[in-house]
């Protein structure tokens, strides 16, 4: 399809294991695509994208679309006003029951998959852009629930260069209302729980809910015994999705750096390494960033 249609642009959205080597063909054939999270199986992998496009004027956005969405944007405009002080804890929620026909692919029963890499490869990050640096990873992980070789529930600790900390607790194997899909209208498909949060950001004069945009903080008094205020922050929602697209074909025409570039998403891969290399060795790990 390169070398005879000779397209403008291409989506890649193939088994996570072929990510790398599809986008290096659209390299090397001068393609601008958008290449689906996660932007690699390992970081190794990811080094060889980097490598790539060194050389190579040819413009790749990696899909980590929940950035592209205004709950997330606006939440980030929020931590950057100070509006939680000192942002110092963050608890991601993603729990959800996949059915068992969506194990029928393969490649979902196997190394290069697993919920960390499929889902909780979001949850991470969204972590790293709204609270910086990941500098020590923690976890454990399980296979229990389904059998499978790769793991189905992880629980996940996260230190930060800022000193702030954070967990990740998820599976895809659990009855719960709490999960991006569930209380998000980001997929239709979806029923929804919108009355709970995901993800739930704490800092030192404040906190905030997500999706819910919930701003909680003291009216005077700053301790355990005071009541805190709520103020629900506004927001122009939109399908991320489409923003995602819509950004695409700017970069695709070179008139816009990618939002996420594929060295950005790297970042977010040697997290996911250290996360596995932390939970097979049962120890505290340092992520080795590209």
């Amino acid at each position: 399809m390169l070398s005879v249609v000779k397209p403008d642009a291409a989506l890649i959205v193939n088994p996570n294991d072929l990510h790398v080597p599809t986008a290096l063909d659209c390299i090397a054939a001068g393609v601008p695509a958008l290449l689906e999270k996660p932007v690699a199986t390992s970081l190794d992998d990811a080094r060889r994208l980097i490598a790539a496009l060194r050389d190579s004027p040819t413009p790749i956005l990696v899909g980590h679309h929940r950035r592209h969405n205004p709950v997330i944007a606006r939440a980030k405009e929020v931590i950057d006003s100070g509006a939680l002080g000192r942002p110092s804890l963050a608890t991601a929620l993603w729990q959800t029951k996949k059915p068992d026909a969506y194990y029928d692919m393969t490649w979902r029963r196997e190394a290069g998959a697993g919920v960390i890499l499929i889902n909780l490869v979001h949850e991470t990050d969204l972590l790293r852009h709204l609270y910086g640096e990941v500098v020590e990873v923690q976890a454990f992980t399980s296979n229990a629930l389904r059998g499978f070789a790769v793991e189905d529930t992880a629980t996940i600790n996260f230190r930060f260069e800022s000193g702030a900390l954070a967990s990740i607790v998820g599976s895809d194997a659990v009855a719960s209302p709490w999960g991006w899909e569930k209380n998000l209208n980001e997929v239709p498909k979806f029923a929804k729980e919108y009355d709970q949060p995901c993800l739930l950001l704490s800092g030192t004069e404040g906190a905030l809910s997500i999706p819910q945009l919930k701003l909680w903080r003291y009216d005077e008094r700053a301790d355990w015994e005071a009541p805190l205020s709520q103020q629900q922050i506004g927001y122009q929602a939109d399908d991320p999705q489409v923003l995602q697209l819509r950004h695409f074909v700017r970069v695709a025409r070179g008139e816009v750096a990618p939002l996420i570039s594929v060295a950005d998403a790297a970042r977010t891969i040697a997290v996911v390494d250290a996360i596995h290399q932390a939970a097979r060795e049962r120890r505290a790990v340092t992520p080795t960033y590209p």
